[in-house]
């Protein structure tokens, strides 16, 4: 006779999982999961197309679940460029895989725009932000072509179940402080392996916009985490139906936990060459900067060109720093076009991007030559990610990018107010 071994409480990664896989799974089990969403990004379609039809001879088992995104180096920047996003093209038009060309924007905002990521899927990306998909908790994480292309062949995907960091919110932020200064605390807590193939599992409240929690989710991989998993509320119940197995129970078990007290919160900033090594802003204070970057997957949502327009309104970027401004995606810029945010960018002196990843990875559109120092809303600022080994990247918010602009050196929004009108 066999027994059933009592159930214990489980992680939002485990309760996911274990639905999707049909048998209840925890920290450390193998689980073997359907696929809701497979993302393909142009820089990579190449060697997935490869593994799809030449090492395993097949068309993807569900096309309807598959997208390929031309959003990296969009528009093509190289001859060796175009001929890969051609391929990628001749592809999708052959299998019938989800197309979105050059415009439409990054990967991730893409997706959750077309609502091909919902609570409880799961979805695997080609990119190692697609933990992004947290925001919506859905089960996001990124993947190499081969595991990417298996997982389109069968429709499914193998995991050992990650353990579990949970990340407390309490109290409200200072004026002045947002989701990206929350997530650089995070990471600046964690460490940059301090949750290497681990589930950061973030209980907000109700607290934070869909896109701001697109930002803590994003941010999740700089701890070296598997997935990171933002706990519905707010705005996530206005915009989807979310099942009572996404949330986590009472008395899951956590192997780290730790709580971030909002109210005692300033604005953060990460200073090179690594993403943990966060300070508070107001220490690096005047530092010249030749470059601001506001966009990417991280900060080039709408709600981040407006905190930028605010900032920036009736005002002028300093003649010494170049503005680059890139929205996420095509209704992003749609969006700031109709009310007006884009026009404000312009005439502060700001040069726009076509939707997309931009000068984030260092392959066109503002790369950085040596020695020039950058303030970029992104994610990384690793030795050489946005152009020359010996420029460097300081990542902040939109408000803190803004600023910097205007002042020609790093700053915050406060000291900036005083600046003349146009």
């Amino acid at each position: 006779m066999t027994h059933t071994p009592p159930h214990r409480p489980q992680t939002m990664a485990e309760r996911i999982l274990s639905q999707r896989g049909h048998t209840t799974v925890y920290a450390g089990d193998l689980a073997v999961v359907e696929v809701d969403q497979v993302m393909v990004v142009d820089s990579i379609a190449q060697s997935f197309i490869e593994r799809m039809e030449h090492d395993l001879a097949t068309l993807p088992k569900y096309p309807d679940r598959v997208s390929i995104v031309i959003d990296h180096v969009a528009p093509a920047s190289t001859v060796s460029v175009a001929q890969a996003q051609k391929e990628a093209r001749e592809y999708a038009a052959k299998t019938g895989v989800h197309l979105f060309d050059v415009g439409r924007g990054i990967c991730h905002q893409v997706l959750i725009e077309e609502r091909l990521a919902q609570p409880g899927f799961i979805v695997l990306g080609s990119d190692s932000h697609s933990t992004t998909y947290g925001a919506v908790a859905a089960f996001g994480s990124g993947m190499g072509a081969t595991d990417i292309a298996l997982a389109a062949a069968s429709g499914k995907t193998w995991l050992r179940v990650p353990e579990s960091v949970r990340v407390t919110l309490v109290g409200d932020v200072q004026a002045g402080v947002g989701a990206k200064d929350v997530a650089l605390e995070m990471i600046r807590q964690l460490g940059a392996d301090g949750a290497s193939y681990q589930s950061i599992e973030i209980h907000a409240g109700d607290r934070f916009t869909r896109g701001e929690r697109m930002t803590l989710a994003n941010l999740c991989v700089e701890a070296g985490a598997k997935v990171g998993l933002v706990v519905p509320g707010g705005e996530i119940l206005k915009l989807y139906d979310v099942p009572e197995w996404v949330y986590p129970e009472e008395g899951a078990q956590y192997v780290r936990e730790l709580t971030i007290d909002l109210s005692r919160l300033n604005a953060r900033m990460s200073v090179p060459s690594q993403v943990d090594n966060v300070h508070d802003v107001s220490e690096l204070r005047g530092l010249k900067v030749d470059q601001v970057f506001i966009g990417t997957c991280t900060n080039g949502r709408l709600e981040d060109l407006h905190t930028a327009a605010e900032v920036l309104r009736g005002k002028r970027v300093d003649p010494t720093t170049r503005l680059l401004v890139i929205p996420a995606s095509s209704t992003v810029m749609e969006q700031a076009a109709a009310d007006g945010t884009l026009l404000t960018l312009i005439q502060a002196g700001a040069v726009l991007g076509t939707p997309g990843c931009g000068p984030c990875m260092g392959r066109h559109q503002g790369v950085l030559a040596p020695g020039e120092v950058c303030v970029s809303t992104s994610n990384r600022n690793f030795v050489g990610r946005m152009g020359d080994k010996d420029a460097q990247i300081y990542l902040a918010s939109p408000a803190v990018a803004a600023a910097t602009a205007l002042a020609g050196h790093i700053a915050l929004p406060s000291d900036v107010m005083e600046f003349g009108t146009l």
